[in-house]
Parts: structure tokens; sequence; C-alpha cells
């Protein structure tokens, strides 16, 4: 393999290029700040970005992890920036959503800590949903329910509605497991419903989300864009935006940037070109920028 890497032109620019990334990820002081989240009254709909893709979610009486990783490295890669909580300061959880398999959203240190969290405040373990043919990487880690669910199907949990959307993006573990499930999930409680696109490219699934399931807060990836062939599966902020415009939701934030540095474009740049487009859009007031670990209510 490493032979076969040192003939291949294009091989040896790629590894170049993702050392560049470890070093850099390595020499990057770790810097963002860890809070206590704030619990919701009164029906609000609570929402504190860990970080990259992770979520906690207090809607309709429940509490929810999207995509949880509190991990301090991701293989060679460092954490750029602090998680904005801690798990030992969480309440009991309900429930664990994971979008897709790939190591930076289904974390399984992260999913055993939560686990075994609840089960001490609670004594009983929250229930994990998950894509079609998920469950064998989490079966073993003490979840009191493991639900798969196709695109389109939806998990109801007392005045919770958990509807999982589609994706432009693949759900493998390792290169060879492509048939895994992925996707996004939208969820409902009352007057408030969230989608979580997961990982995605800009498709035009977009619009029937929007149509079908009417999401008021959108959670949107907009880094991993560099080199353009990324873009494929990845959505830039321009992407963003436009994904934005057709699911016609209230609220955008922004996710998956900043935490791990897995491409290419400046760390900075993603907020950026988000604040440009959104500007270009007339949509300004409408993107929110959470900070790691500070609850905003809706």
């Amino acid at each position: 393999m490493i032979k076969a890497t040192l003939r291949n032109p294009a091989l040896r620019k790629r590894a170049a290029r993702f050392g560049k990334l470890v070093r850099h990820s390595a020499i990057t002081p770790l810097c963002g700040e860890t809070h206590k989240p704030r619990l919701v009254s009164n029906g609000q709909l609570g929402l504190t970005f860990i970080g990259h893709s992770s979520f906690f979610v207090q809607m309709g009486g429940q509490n929810v992890l999207i995509d949880p990783n509190f991990a301090r490295w991701l293989f060679v890669l460092k954490r750029l920036r602090r998680p904005g909580l801690r798990v030992r300061d969480l309440p009991p959880v309900d429930f664990v959503l994971v979008t897709h398999a790939h190591f930076d959203h289904l974390h399984r240190p992260s999913l055993r800590s939560l686990v075994q969290h609840t089960l001490r405040t609670r004594g009983r373990a929250p229930a994990i949903i998950i894509p079609n043919n998920v469950s064998d990487l989490v079966s073993d880690l003490g979840f009191s329910e493991i639900v798969e669910l196709d695109w389109w199907n939806t998990s109801r949990h007392g005045g919770l509605a958990i509807t999982h959307v589609p994706s432009r993006h693949w759900g493998a573990r390792i290169l060879k497991d492509s048939h895994r499930g992925y996707g996004g999930f939208v969820l409902r409680a009352g007057k408030h419903s969230v989608y979580h696109a997961g990982d995605t490219a800009y498709f035009a699934g977009f619009q029937e989300i929007g149509r079908r399931l009417s999401p008021e807060l959108a959670l949107l990836p907009i880094g991993a864009y560099n080199p353009p062939t990324f873009r494929n599966v990845h959505a830039d902020p321009a992407d963003a935006t436009r994904a934005f415009l057709d699911l016609r939701a209230r609220w955008m934030v922004p996710m998956h940037y900043g935490t791990f540095r897995l491409s290419h474009e400046p760390v900075e740049e993603p907020l950026q070109l988000l604040n440009q487009e959104a500007r270009a859009a007339g949509i300004e007031d409408r993107v929110v920028v959470l900070e790691e670990g500070v609850t905003r209510f809706f």
C-alpha cells in the first residue's frame, strides 16, 4: 500500500495534504469554553450547540442528544474547540439520535458515556434512534431501546415525533460497508420543530423536506468543502443558504465547522462566507450562530 502511494502522484498529493491537516491540528491550541446547560420551562424549545454536529435539544418534555461527540481526538486529528457541555452536567437523556455511521458522528465512547451517565442519574438508559443497518455498531453500548428508521419513517414517543429524512451523503463506517443508512432527522413536539441535516451536500430533497415537514429551525452543515470534490457530499455556506431557502424554515443554525479540521479551507472561512451569503440573500437576521455550550431558547 505504501509503495503504491509513493508511485501514484495523486495519492502522494492526497497523503501530503492529509499530513498537513494532522500537523495543523496537533499544534493548534485548544480553545473555547465549557458551560452548564440551562434547562427549559413552559414548553420552550432549548438548543445547545456542543460542537461539530453535536447538539443538546430540549423539546416536548424530552432531552435529546444528536450526533454527540465529546472526543479530544478523532484518530490523529485533535479537537480544536472544547465541547460546549460536559456529559456529567447534562440532565438524564431520553433519546440519542445518530445521523450516520461516520466516526465524527457516531462516536462510540461518547455514546457509552451518555448511557452510563443516564443510568447513574435516572436508573434507566436512554433509547437510540439510528438509520437502517447501523444497530450492530451500538448494540453493545447499553441503550434501553434501539430504533432503526428508513427515510420518511417516524418514531413517536409521547408528544415527540422523530422522522428520518434523506440527505446526499453516504453511511459507511469503513470503506466496504456501504449498505448502511444515513440521513437527517426532523423532531416535532407541539408548535416546535427542528431539522438536523446530518452530513449532506446540496440536493433537491431540501424542498421536499420543507414541503412535507415544515421545520421551524434548520441545523445545516457549512464546512468540509475544500477541495471542491468534497462538495459531492458536503455543503459549503452557499449551499447551506440555498438549502435554508428551499426549506422555508424560520431560523438557520450552522454546524459542522471549526471543531475538527477535516478539510483544507481556513477554519474561520465557513462563518465568514455564510455571513456574506446570508446578507446577499437577505436572511442575515434569521441566521443564529450559537456559541458552544450557551443554551438558546426559541
